[in-house]
């Protein structure tokens, strides 16, 4: 059931004068009154109530401030254990999210919760109502000129281990058999020794001297090639996306060689690996940057004031994989704040 309060109907008396006049005094003055009076009540709760029943069901946690504790978790860089700790005893956060009743429902989040709400921000792409809200608020209360802005671009380095060639390969084939034994146990037994081959017990076998590289990266190419083929016609195989990365893997790593006779697999030089190729399995949306290494980089806009009259305040932020330009960076910056700003002048 639908559980949402109305943060901008005022209190008749004020639940945190108990803090005295000098503590309320200086929770007024800070970040928390700001986001309290200006921000709480724009966070897009709406976008939420189609996963619940409007009058069955237990009652969910009060959907404004589930949001606000999200963007809080964020904002102060905390782990799940830090922010359900927060939530629980912070005043400063029970002031910010307008959180009046002490009860356990209203003031504690359990870290499952708060994972919840975090993976369905995710997963129904609220992060940009979120930043749309949060920015047109700040823009209407600092009343900003938007006529000079300046954009920038930010690596930002993937939280993956950094792999070699052999380790992608390695990472990548167990991330499809490991799926495989898990859906499909028979096919993965009928493997036999190339299954077990992959096993995490059996890791030290592909911790090579730099003599031997060149031999091991040939043979788990191959048997790249070799799994891909005994699959290639199962559709309930080709569909998985363990099966897919995998593929994708071995084209951006591999090239084959027909004769007459028979197919093999030749690994390509490093020079001739695309800079958008899979750098690990568990992030494959990450890129290459040839100057500042594996990850992402974001393009950032902000406001800018040459005398410093104004905050400046983030206007764009656009996400991309560590390869790709900058060059082509600039108009869709300007088409995305077009909608929102008079007139834009990038510096």
């Amino acid at each position: 059931m639908i559980h949402i309060k109305d943060h901008k109907q005022y209190d008749m008396f004020n639940p945190f004068e108990y803090l005295g006049p000098k503590r309320l005094a200086l929770l007024q003055s800070s970040w928390a009154h700001l986001f309290r009076e200006e921000i709480l009540h724009k966070l897009p709760a709406e976008k939420l109530f189609h996963l619940y029943d409007e009058f069955k069901g237990r009652r969910t946690k009060e959907l404004f401030t589930m949001l606000g504790v999200v963007l809080l978790q964020q904002m102060e860089d905390l782990t799940d254990e830090q922010a359900v700790r927060q939530f629980a005893f912070s005043i400063e956060w029970h002031y910010a999210l307008n959180v009046t009743d002490p009860s356990d429902f209203s003031s504690y989040v359990s870290a499952r919760t708060l994972w919840t709400m975090r993976d369905t921000v995710g997963r129904l792409g609220l992060e940009q109502s979120l930043f749309e809200n949060v920015t047109g608020a700040l823009k209407k209360l600092f009343e900003l000129d938007p006529s000079k802005q300046r954009l920038d671009s930010v690596h930002i380095f993937s939280n993956m281990a950094h792999l070699g060639r052999i380790r992608i390969f390695v990472k990548t084939v167990r991330k499809f058999l490991v799926n495989l034994k898990r859906h499909h146990a028979d096919l993965y037994q009928a493997l036999g020794e190339v299954a077990i081959r992959y096993e995490e017990k059996n890791d030290g076998q592909f911790a090579v001297k730099p003599s031997e590289s060149s031999r091991t990266l040939q043979e788990v190419g191959n048997d790249c090639f070799f799994l891909i083929e005994r699959f290639k016609d199962q559709e309930a195989i080709v569909a998985m996306s363990s099966y897919q990365l995998m593929v994708r893997m071995f084209n951006e790593q591999c090239v084959l060689e027909k004769t007459d006779t028979a197919t093999s697999v030749v690994i390509k030089q490093n020079k001739d690996v695309p800079s958008d190729s899979l750098q690990n399995p568990s992030d494959p949306d990450a890129g290459y940057s040839g100057h500042k290494g594996k990850g992402f980089q974001m393009q950032v806009m902000e406001t800018y004031s040459p005398d410093k009259s104004q905050p400046d305040l983030i206007t764009h932020v656009r996400v991309e994989a560590a390869h790709q330009s900058d060059a082509h960076a600039l108009l869709p910056a300007i088409e995305d704040t077009s909608g929102e700003w008079d007139r834009v002048l990038i510096y």
